[in-house]
């Protein structure tokens, strides 16, 4: 169940989060290698309650094998409002024939003219979600 943290914000409950998520094609995947961290972003479907998105060789591949903890952050916003939600887990690059055979019949494919033949899964270990209600900025109060 949502509940309302001030008059702006509201917090979602898993169940709307992963409806929103269901219905946006790009977001940014968050990996850390040591103190570095780096964003990407990467067209996604979801399969069941996980991500699932193709990659190529290169740093993000890299920085998966070294660190599989993910944050994974979709937006979308209108005149009115928005929403973010963040679904923080482990990526797992799919090597089981069976399962790769599975995700090649989503309709998950390349937005860019390249090869992308690696499949990668992100297991949630939890997600949060807002909805934002845009408005005027309210008085600051005095002390």
């Amino acid at each position: 169940m949502a509940y309302v943290e001030n008059d702006a914000i509201t917090v979602m409950s898993d169940e709307e989060a992963w409806d929103l998520l269901g219905r946006e094609p790009i977001g940014r995947l968050a990996t850390t290698i040591g103190d570095d961290i780096e964003m990407f972003p990467v067209n996604y479907v979801l399969d069941g309650q996980s991500v699932v998105f193709r990659t190529a060789q290169g740093s993000k591949l890299f920085e998966l094998t070294v660190n599989s903890r993910v944050a994974f952050e979709v937006d979308s916003y209108g005149d009115q409002g928005g929403w973010s939600i963040v679904v923080h887990g482990d990526a797992e690059v799919l090597e089981d024939p069976d399962e790769i055979a599975a995700v090649e019949q989503l309709p998950l494919r390349p937005w860019v003219p390249t090869i992308k033949t690696t499949y990668v899964r992100i297991r949630p270990n939890y997600l949060s979600g807002r909805r934002f209600h845009f408005g005027d900025e309210p008085e600051a109060w005095h002390l």
